[in-house]
């Protein structure tokens, strides 16, 4: 599968890509991956381990000449996030990704591709792999279930990694490299609602939102995207008028992506019916307008429907829990005073359903700063605390505080102006890259992240330019065997 991959250039990285292509590793799923990997490194005779989580660690010694180099510590994730259009027939624990090459872009069909963060990794993997690569010692850092936890960097040992400096390569913007990030957390909600019997006189309706283009809920969360939950809650919000009562809902499938679609059944009386459906008529249009060429693809229907065999909520129970979810936070919610430019505290209503009365919403606040953060994630707790619900705040990570006096970012600039012809743009993201977490574990860790151009991830539209990735690569190797150097040149000259 995916046998044209290897027609690409740099070839030892695509190689490995199409590994990673075509051993499924959505989060929670990555022990066949990640036994793979070891017994690719036992056939190269590379030392690894793994810690109590599962994380694996792959070591190279250095090149002869280059012991004294400071040890580089390659990390990125192995698990993807599965996201495929509606229709689309793909079981994300047993099939391969398909990839297909569209104007210099690869693409996979109709699914995520996991460029995020599978460039990363093949490139790490073409690093322990290259024979002319001049390095000083090497860690490969592989950690587990990012996309839905960051589980792997949570749980990482301590006192188990070696380096002083760490490439964290899970970012996608060509010619930027970033030293700083949001941190974040997840908020849960849980609750029974009251649910009442379908009344002789009324009619139930479903109601699809389908068509939006989803994206990442850090880098593309100031982006002009629809929300699919955010909207479909707005038009539920307006058959209020019409005493609906919400019977089930189900919208968006991971905390961190954007959700492009959602789905919902009401009852409401027979009466109403049809002054409903020109209200949600009229609500398309609307939306499609302020959406605009943003996201201009939404498609919202409401159609009559066979009685639920659920129970509707009684009135009281659905208009609270519509008038919470009308009134939570999701977006944008402060641009930082300084970074400009860059979002510092956001909210993304990720998962969303309502199913025999059981109501339960996973959203993930993200802010540049940890108290602003836990602040996103106590409104939620204060608003649904209102309605008796129960609110947890979980999986909770630390930022990435930027180092603009880094060494490691000096060399990494001179670098790339010498190679690409112009420096970098130094960045801060308002997304979770795992160097929070790491830099709390191993605060003597000096480090940088960069990548590949990758757009749409998180989602099916998801696609990694081909090109940069052999900037990337050529970027990557110039690096580790500039460090490597500037060991052996210092070591020289002293003698």
């Amino acid at each position: 599968m995916n046998a044209h991959l290897e027609a690409l250039a740099p070839t030892l990285v695509w190689q490995h890509f199409r590994t990673l292509c075509n051993t499924p590793r959505p989060s929670g799923h990555e022990a066949a991956l990640v036994a793979k990997l070891e017994a690719w490194a036992d056939g190269l005779g590379l030392a690894h381990d793994r810690d109590a989580f599962g994380n694996l660690r792959i070591r190279k010694p250095a090149s002869p000449g280059c012991e004294a180099a400071p040890g580089i510590i390659l990390q990125g994730h192995l698990d993807m996030v599965a996201q495929a259009n509606a229709g689309q027939a793909h079981d994300f624990t047993r099939d391969p990704i398909r990839t297909v090459v569209k104007e210099g872009w690869l693409h996979a069909e109709g699914t995520t591709l996991g460029a995020d963060n599978g460039m990363g990794v093949a490139a790490i993997l073409a690093v322990l792999e290259d024979p002319e690569l001049t390095h000083g010692p090497l860690e490969a850092l592989f950690t587990l279930e990012e996309e839905t936890s960051m589980g792997g960097a949570l749980n990482l040992a301590e006192q188990w990694l070696e380096g002083s400096l760490l490439l964290n390569l899970d970012s996608e913007d060509r010619g930027q490299v970033y030293i700083g990030c949001a941190g974040g957390a997840d908020v849960v909600v849980d609750a029974q609602l009251p649910g009442a019997a379908l009344q002789p006189d009324e009619q139930v309706i479903s109601l699809s939102l389908t068509g939006l283009k989803g994206g990442h809920s850090g880098m593309d969360i100031d982006k002009p995207l629809g929300n699919a939950n955010r909207l479909l809650v707005r038009v539920l919000w307006a058959l209020e008028a019409f005493d609906a009562r919400l019977v089930n809902y189900q919208g968006g499938t991971l905390r961190n992506a954007i959700p492009r679609e959602a789905f919902a059944q009401v009852a409401l009386p027979a009466d109403d019916v049809e002054a409903a459906l020109a209200t949600v008529e009229t609500l398309a249009r609307t939306l499609k307008a302020e959406l605009g060429s943003g996201d201009p693809g939404l498609v919202l229907t409401a159609t009559q429907a066979a009685p639920a065999e659920a129970e509707p909520l009684t009135r009281d129970a659905s208009a609270m829990l519509l008038a919470a979810l009308h009134a939570a936070p999701c977006g944008v919610e402060r641009m930082s005073a300084d970074v400009p430019g860059v979002v510092e505290t956001s909210n993304n209503l990720g998962v969303l359903s309502v199913e025999q009365g059981r109501f339960h919403l996973c959203a993930l606040v993200r802010s540049l700063h940890d108290s602003a953060a836990m602040a996103m994630a106590g409104r939620f707790q204060a608003l649904f605390g209102l309605m008796g619900a129960r609110v947890k705040v979980e999986n909770g990570y630390p930022g990435w505080a930027p180092n603009p006096e880094s060494p490691l970012l000096a060399t990494f600039n001179t670098r790339h102006a010498a190679l690409m012809g112009h420096a970098p743009e130094v960045k801060v993201i308002h997304a979770g890259l795992e160097c929070g977490i790491l830099g709390s574990k191993y605060p003597h860790l000096d480090m940088i992240s960069f990548g590949p151009l990758i757009r749409g991830a998180h989602s099916p539209d998801e696609r990694v330019e081909i090109a940069s990735v052999a900037e990337f690569w050529a970027m990557l190797r110039d690096l580790i065997e500039t460090l490597a150097r500037q060991t052996a040149d210092s070591a020289s000259r002293q003698v």
